[in-house]
């Protein structure tokens, strides 16, 4: 997964967390490459700029103590918690954080990245918070492991190489872009330039395959990046409701019985590149 789809899918799960939990401050980061620190960058409701960009390594503070065992932790009152160490309490304490939560996204026992949630208050944090992180990190989860598992069965061995990868995102995004345009024949040169990258696979021709709308396209090109359903929806200006029935029709059209299958009859059958 790209960086920018990676940053668009945190983005995302960050502001639900804040929706879902009434938190003011979410933040969080990924991990790039294994053994390096994770870094924040993404922040939501910070009045400075004290975390953006920060380097958080395994053990050190709360966010290094998520990495470190892989758990949501949580503290109620940062700057004098006792079982965190405070390599880090100058940009919390500019940002006035006080109670904050950890939570790790961690995809086959290895943690991909830690999304945050805080108070400027020391008030303990509830179920409710608790419930909301998890399943926020758990979104993180689901695109990353659909965009790696798609990637490990369907990426080609051969030419094009790794350029390929870009020409998917590149497919996805301009089938996002088509319908928003009013232009009549400026959406039809843009469904073309698709249909022209849909054939550009090098595999060879695909079977004939089932007939999907426009529209099970356009999500099955995004959940193909990885987007969950309600990314999905924020990318194509639809509801998440609108995308899950998209995604079924589809779905039981190609015969399939989860996303992944879905995604992989839809590049055998030539509808995604």
């Amino acid at each position: 997964m790209s960086e920018r789809i990676e940053a668009v899918e945190l983005r995302a799960a960050l502001l639900r967390l804040r929706r879902g939990s009434g938190l003011p401050v979410v933040f969080g980061g990924l991990v790039r490459d294994a053994g390096r620190p994770l870094r924040i960058a993404e922040l939501h409701g910070a009045v400075t700029p004290a975390l953006q960009g920060l380097a958080i390594s395994p053990g050190n503070g709360l966010g290094g103590k998520c990495l470190a065992l892989a758990r949501p932790c949580a503290v109620t009152d940062y700057p004098v918690a006792r079982h965190i160490t405070h390599e880090y309490d100058l940009p919390v304490s500019a940002e006035g954080l006080r109670s904050v939560i950890a939570v790790p996204v961690v995809v086959r026992r290895q943690v991909r990245g830690v999304l945050y949630g805080a108070l400027r208050d020391a008030l303990p944090l509830g179920e409710r918070v608790f419930d909301a992180a998890v399943a926020a990190a758990r979104d993180v989860e689901q695109a990353l492991a659909v965009r790696d598992e798609v990637s490990r069965l369907v990426e080609p061995s051969g030419p094009p190489g790794p350029s390929w990868e870009e020409v998917r995102h590149a497919h996805g995004e301009l089938r996002a872009l088509a319908p928003q345009v009013v232009d009549e024949e400026l959406r039809a040169r843009l469904l073309a330039v698709c249909g022209r990258l849909e054939s550009a696979s090098g595999r060879p021709a695909p079977l004939p395959g089932p007939a999907l709308t426009p529209r099970e396209t356009d999500v099955l090109a995004a959940v193909a990046s990885g987007a969950t359903n309600a990314a999905a929806a924020q990318r194509l200006g639809l509801r998440p409701e609108t995308v899950k029935g998209y995604l079924r029709s589809a779905m039981r059209k190609l015969g399939a019985h989860t996303r992944l299958e879905a995604v992989v009859a839809a590049r055998r059958a030539g509808v995604l590149p």
